[in-house]
């Protein structure tokens, strides 16, 4: 029995990798240009701070997860372990959070403000957000199974 669940937490946590690296190259590699009106349309992850926050967080969430599987289960660090998976999934969810505000935004516009939609003028820009927010969401799910099932092994012995 505690082999296949060290070994579904390893599988879990290989997904969860997966989802956040390939999040972090897709929105890496989100550009694309257009003219309107006379006037050439650049749009890049670069040029939005919360884009390249939820690359950076994804990396990292990648990163984490990559050295993680290197901890045996039997440490004494499990319990850390579960702290920073925690504060992981914390940072993932704020970076899709900033993500998603910004992407709808440029979606549907802002006509209190002003801002116009611009997926219209960038639809394969748009489309490589939308793959990439699926990609980190899917990893955050991935992060809440990992952390219900290490909260039940590490912590529910400890409960009397």
């Amino acid at each position: 029995m505690a082999k296949a669940s060290r070994a579904c937490v390893f599988l879990l946590r290989l997904l969860a990798a997966a989802a956040t690296l390939s999040a972090a190259v897709v929105m890496a590699t989100s550009h694309e240009s257009t003219t309107v009106f006379g006037l050439t349309l650049d749009a890049k992850f670069q040029y939005t701070p919360s884009f390249k926050f939820f690359v950076i967080a994804n990396a990292i969430g990648c990163g984490y997860t990559l050295l993680v599987l290197l901890v045996p289960p039997t440490s004494s660090l499990s319990t850390f372990v579960v702290m920073l998976d925690v504060i992981i999934a914390m940072l993932l969810t704020a970076a899709i959070a900033a993500a998603g505000a910004i992407s709808e935004v440029g979606k549907k516009g802002n006509s209190h403000s002003g801002w116009l939609p611009i997926c219209g003028q960038i639809p394969k820009f748009c489309d490589h957000v939308m793959g990439a927010l699926i990609c980190a969401f899917c990893g955050v799910v991935i992060y809440l199974l990992i952390l219900l099932h290490t909260i039940h092994t590490v912590i529910g012995p400890l409960l009397p």
